[in-house]
C-alpha cells in the first residue's frame, strides 16, 4: 500500500508539476498573444485623420452647358398652360415625343427668341492648390463647359474661371475668387513605394466627399505619352476624376484619372497622375494658359529583347527609330531611321515612352545631346528641340514609274530584291537601298513584302543589290537576320529566319 501510495503521490505530483508549467505558460502566452493581436490591429491604417486635414481642401466641381430651347416646343402654348397641364391634369405636352400627331399652333406675333438655359454637362472633383482659389482638377471635367461651379465642403458654391486646360495631361486649373482657403500639401512622388496605403476623396455618382482607399498596385504605368501613371485598386468610378490620391502623411501624390473597366464602374484598377508632372503643367496653365512642350520629329517603337540581341544592342532599351519627319530637328541633327535612341542630355531611355516624356519636358529651343546606337556603335548626336505641332498625317509615297536596273535573287531568305532608280530615290528620300522585287518563304514569315525598301542587313548598309548579296554572305545563317525596312514613311526592322 505504501508503494501504490508512494506511486499514487509521485503521479499526483506530476500531474501537479504539468498542470503548474502548463499554468505558468498560460501566463506567459496570453500576455504574447495579446500583444500579437494588439500588434496587428495597429498595423492596420487609420484614415480618420486624414480625412481631417484633407477632406476640406477637396471641393465638387459641376459643369453647365448654355442650351437654346427650341420655340416650336409645346406646340405654341405659352409656358403658364404647359405647366397647368403637366402639373395638375398629368397630361402630356402637345408635339412631344407622347403625343408626336398634337396640332401645331401657329407662332405668335412678335415673341421674342427663346433664352438660352444652362444645363448640367457633368460632375467632377477637385482639390484646392493654393488658399487664393486656385483648384486643380481633370481637364476632361471642365474642357468645353461654358459654366464651371465650385461647391466647398462648408458648402459655400463659387463661380469659377478657367485658367488653363491641357488635354495631353488631362490637368487643369481653376480660380474662385475666395481667401483663407485650405490648400493641400504637396507630396514627393519619388517616396511612393509600391504595397504602399494611399486615399482618395471625390463625388463619385455625385456624392459629395466620399472616401476610399487602397494600396499602390504600381508605379510608371504606360497608358499614353506623357504620363507615366501610377496605378491603385482604390475605388475609383465616375465623379471621383480630378480628386487627389493621397498618401499616409496626407500629401497629394496624384490626381485620380482614369479606370481600367468593361462595365464602365470600378473593376479594381484606377489609375492617377502623378503630382511631379501635374505640378509641372500646372505651373505653365498659371503662366500662359497653356503648356509648352518639346519635338524632335520622329516616330517610334518599342525595342524587343530578340531585335536588340540581333543588332548588337545586347539590352532591349531605347527608342526605335522608324519614322523622320523632313525638316524635322531629327532630320537636322542627322538622324536616320533605324537608330535606337538610348540617351538624351545623359537620361537614359529604358523603353520607348520615355523619350516623349522626356523630349515634351524640354523647353523648345534647347540644345540637346543624344546618345544613339546605329549599326552596332554608339553614337552622339546635337539637336535642337522645336515645340511639339499637332501631328500631321502622313502620306503614302507615289508608286515607282520607271523599272529597276537589275535583280538578285537571295536563297535561304526568300528574296529577289533590284536597285532603285535615282526617281525613286528621291521620292523615297533615300540614298540608297533596294527594292523587294519577290517575296517568298521565310521573308513571308518575317512580314516583308513586295515594293518594301530595304536599307540594312545584320547592322551592313545596303546601297544596291549587289551589297545586299555581299552582306548576306557574311552572316551566320543559323541565326535570326535583322532586316532594316521602309515601307510607305516607316521604318523599321524585322528578323528573317533562314531556312536551314
Amino acid at each position: 500500500m505504501k508503494q501504490l501510495s508512494f506511486k499514487s503521490q509521485g503521479v499526483a505530483l506530476a500531474l501537479f508539476v504539468s498542470m503548474g508549467m502548463m499554468g505558468l505558460m498560460a501566463t506567459v502566452l496570453t500576455p504574447v498573444v495579446a500583444l500579437a493581436q494588439q500588434t496587428i490591429v495597429k498595423g492596420l491604417p487609420d484614415f480618420t485623420e486624414l480625412v481631417e486635414q484633407v477632406g476640406p481642401s477637396v471641393v465638387n466641381i459641376r459643369t453647365l452647358e448654355k442650351v437654346r430651347s427650341q420655340p416650336g416646343n409645346g406646340g405654341g402654348m405659352d409656358e403658364e398652360t404647359q405647366e397647368l397641364f403637366r402639373r395638375f391634369f398629368g397630361i402630356p405636352m402637345p408635339n412631344t415625343p407622347n403625343n408626336p400627331n398634337a396640332p401645331r399652333q401657329a407662332p405668335r406675333q412678335g415673341r421674342t427668341p427663346a433664352p438660352e438655359e444652362s444645363q448640367p454637362r457633368g460632375v467632377g472633383s477637385g482639390f484646392i492648390l493654393t488658399s487664393d482659389g486656385l483648384i486643380m482638377t481633370n481637364a476632361h471635367v471642365v474642357d468645353g463647359a461654358d459654366e464651371v461651379l465650385v461647391t466647398l465642403t462648408d458648402k459655400r458654391e463659387f463661380k469659377a474661371k478657367i485658367i488653363g486646360v491641357d488635354k495631353r495631361s488631362d490637368v487643369a486649373v481653376v480660380k474662385i475668387q475666395a481667401t483663407g482657403l485650405p490648400a493641400v500639401k504637396v507630396g514627393d512622388v519619388s517616396r511612393l513605394k509600391v504595397g504602399e496605403w494611399v486615399m482618395a476623396i471625390g463625388s463619385p455618382f455625385g456624392l459629395d466627399n466620399t472616401v476610399t482607399a487602397g494600396i499602390v498596385s504600381a508605379k510608371q504605368r504606360d497608358t499614353g505619352d506623357y504620363l507615366p501613371l501610377i496605378q491603385t485598386d482604390v475605388a475609383i468610378n465616375p465623379g471621383n476624376s480630378g480628386g487627389p490620391l493621397i498618401n499616409m502623411r496626407g500629401e497629394v501624390v496624384g490626381i485620380n484619372s482614369q479606370i481600367y473597366s468593361r462595365s464602365g464602374g470600378f473593376m479594381g484598377i484606377s489609375f492617377s497622375i502623378p503630382m511631379d508632372e501635374a505640378m509641372r503643367v500646372s505651373e505653365q496653365l498659371r503662366a500662359t494658359g497653356r503648356v509648352t512642350r518639346g519635338r524632335i520629329g520622329v516616330q517610334i517603337e518599342q525595342v524587343t529583347k530578340e531585335l536588340a540581341e540581333s543588332i548588337g544592342l545586347g539590352k532591349a532599351q531605347g527608342a526605335l527609330v522608324n519614322r523622320i519627319e523632313p525638316g524635322a530637328p531629327a532630320d537636322k541633327a542627322g538622324l536616320e531611321a533605324g537608330d535606337v535612341i538610348l540617351k538624351i542630355d545623359g537620361k537614359p531611355i529604358e523603353k520607348s515612352s520615355d523619350l516623349p516624356r522626356l523630349v515634351g519636358n524640354t523647353k523648345p529651343g534647347t540644345k540637346s545631346n543624344l546618345t544613339i546606337f546605329r549599326r552596332g556603335a554608339s553614337k552622339e548626336l546635337s539637336i535642337v528641340i522645336a515645340e511639339l505641332e499637332p501631328e500631321k498625317v502622313a502620306k503614302p509615297s507615289a508608286e515607282p514609274e520607271e523599272k529597276p536596273k537589275s535583280a538578285n535573287s537571295v536563297q535561304g531568305l526568300g528574296l529577289v530584291v533590284a536597285d532603285l532608280t535615282d526617281a525613286q530615290k528621291a521620292d523615297l528620300k533615300i540614298k540608297g537601298g533596294v527594292r523587294v522585287e519577290s517575296v517568298m518563304e521565310p521573308a513571308i514569315r518575317a512580314g516583308l513584302r513586295e515594293g518594301d525598301v530595304i536599307l540594312a542587313v545584320g547592322n551592313i548598309e545596303v546601297t544596291q543589290a549587289k551589297d545586299f548579296t555581299v552582306a548576306i554572305g557574311k552572316l551566320d545563317k543559323s541565326k535570326p537576320v535583322s532586316v532594316l525596312f521602309k515601307r510607305g514613311e516607316l521604318t523599321r526592322y524585322t528578323l528573317v529566319r533562314p531556312n536551314s
